[in-house]
């Protein structure tokens, strides 16, 4: 039977899967803070926007609330607050309105931002997020945790991956490829994220954990996207009991990578399926992300399991199956599952039942995603495998 792979991860195809997310997405030398890290690339066209100074309320309250057009967490007294911070207009003229909360210890420290919600179909972020932060208790804290949970609000509202964008008809645009954003850019979501980049989340940032899961109609592994090559992002990411690390950057203009770009280390955990909330992968993510604010120093207390507890995985390269043929496939592996060059890890069958198309690994290593639509149409990515390549393949495109 045919059998079609393609070496290299592609980002669009594997997130349609996740990890870049994926979701997902590229050096800081040791012993360095955030705003003097070395090696990092030169930032981003839209990306040196004027950073407002000082927190800016509108003088809106929404549901309780206050509404800021920029945060500076530096003129918050320290406790819990709960902002709306106003981002890109609709075209009623109405704005979008992303949920933040901060929790800014009694005493100086660090600053961590955590993100959600930059794809609308990615829910478990959320949740971890919002319990990491019912847990901190800002009188017992050292520094600042700023959480920005729905950053695509109208993909969020929809459950979509992607914003719809009304300037020519509708545009579904991955919002996850337009950071650092432009305020004066030609669409809704560059502005929305030039917005929020330039206002709330690199002016309150040392660094920064954006979470994401698989895209709709795909299944993934607990794993992070992550530059293993920078000393502070590694400190970070191996701080998660988790299965699988993949050392690659991936596009350029994802969330991670703006962050990295102006000096502060980032990386992008990738929790499992969307449109859930997978309560057996939350607290592994829960507890990773509280080793980092006690590594840190934000939170006190000893740390968790790591990803040495768990014998995580760390990839340099992703493979990459397509489908040759339309039909119902069954899948013949299981997520973690190793597998070896020519496993047969998939068959599809037309309408008649009659066995259309067999596939199988070109490589050996770990599958860390798979679709979980029954039925798929030619060029649709059905497996993805983590592998490692001497030297590393770096795909064009990350799974996502």
């Amino acid at each position: 039977m045919p059998d079609d792979s393609k070496d290299g991860l592609d980002r669009r195809d594997f997130m349609v899967a996740t990890v870049a997310s994926v979701g997902a997405a590229a050096a800081f030398a040791p012993g360095t803070g955030a705003a003097t890290a070395q090696g990092a690339p030169a930032r981003a066209a839209g990306a040196a926007q004027p950073t407002p100074q000082g927190t800016v309320y509108t003088g809106d309250v929404i549901q309780g609330k206050k509404v800021v057009s920029a945060l500076d967490v530096g003129d918050l007294p320290p406790g819990k607050h709960y902002f709306y911070f106003r981002g890109v207009q609709m075209p009623t003229g109405q704005h979008w309105y992303v949920s933040v909360v901060v929790a800014k210890g009694a005493e100086a420290g660090k600053r961590v931002v955590l993100v959600s919600g930059v794809h609308g179909d990615e829910i478990s972020p959320v949740h971890m997020i919002q319990t990491v932060m019912s847990q901190l208790d800002p009188a017992a804290m050292s520094g600042t945790v700023t959480a920005v949970l729905d950053v695509s609000r109208p993909a969020l509202e929809g459950m979509a991956r992607r914003w719809p964008n009304s300037g020519r008809g509708i545009d579904l645009i991955d919002i996850n490829r337009e950071w650092p954003g432009n305020e004066n850019g030609a669409s809704a979501p560059s502005r929305h994220a030039g917005l929020l980049f330039n206002r709330l989340l690199r002016p309150n940032a040392d660094y920064a954990i954006d979470c994401h899961t698989a895209a709709t109609g795909m299944d993934i592994t607990a794993f992070h996207l992550a530059r293993m090559d920078l000393p502070e992002v590694r400190a970070m990411a191996e701080l998660y009991p988790i299965d699988q690390i993949f050392d690659d950057p991936a596009y350029p203009t994802l969330l991670a990578n703006a962050f990295i770009d102006a000096g502060i280390p980032a990386f992008t955990p990738e929790i499992g399926a969307p449109r859930v909330l997978d309560h057996a992968m939350i607290p592994r993510f829960v507890e990773g992300t509280t080793n980092v604010l006690k590594h840190h120093g934000i939170i006190a207390g000893p740390i968790g399991r790591t990803g040495r507890d768990s014998d995580v995985f760390v990839a340099d390269s992703g493979h990459i199956v397509l489908a040759t043929r339309g039909g119902f496939v069954e899948l013949l592996v299981k997520l973690n599952d190793k597998v070896d060059v020519g496993q047969k890890l998939a068959i599809q069958r037309n309408t008649f039942g009659e066995v259309v198309a067999e596939y199988t690994s070109g490589v050996a290593g770990e599958v860390s995603g798979y679709r979980t639509d029954a039925t798929a149409e030619p060029g649709t990515p059905l497996v993805f495998i983590f592998y490692n390549r001497t030297p590393p393949e770096r795909p064009a495109d990350y799974p996502e």
